[in-house]
């Protein structure tokens, strides 16, 4: 009996350590994540992103040029992220910016996909820079 428990218990102690890995990996990607957004700019989310995401996707000059005009003034990810299977959630943000040129603030609301890669240990950004428009 022996036998079979304890190597029961190893597998589920390295599973719990493994999700503990990729929760703590994950809190720490979207606070680098809404840090990047809120201080370094909209252009700051591309580093974030699948890149298979960003090779298909890729953002064109215009909205890259767009991405320049606003500043972030808020970035409020709400209650955080929701699980939507074992390597993915979705976390919805309230963004605001404000026109560099007009000083006017809006806000738009976006919804993000996060996939994690279990061969890279990372979490990629599924869903796509933020579309400044709200659309």
């Amino acid at each position: 009996m022996r036998r079979i428990l304890l190597p029961l218990a190893a597998v589920a102690l390295l599973a719990g350590c493994a999700q503990k890995v990729r929760s703590n990996n994950l809190v720490a990607t979207l606070g680098a994540y809404g840090s990047a957004v809120r201080w370094n700019g909209l252009q700051a989310a591309l580093q974030f992103v699948d890149p298979a995401v960003l090779k298909a996707h890729p953002p064109t000059d215009f909205d890259l040029q767009r991405y320049k005009q606003v500043r972030v003034s808020d970035y409020d990810d709400g209650a955080g992220p929701v699980p939507l299977g074992n390597d993915e959630v979705q976390q919805t943000v309230k963004i605001s910016v404000i026109n560099i040129h007009t000083q006017v603030e809006r806000s738009f609301v976006v919804r993000q996909v996060w996939r994690y890669d279990d061969k890279a240990k990372h979490w990629w950004l599924e869903s796509g820079v933020p579309d400044i428009d709200g659309g």
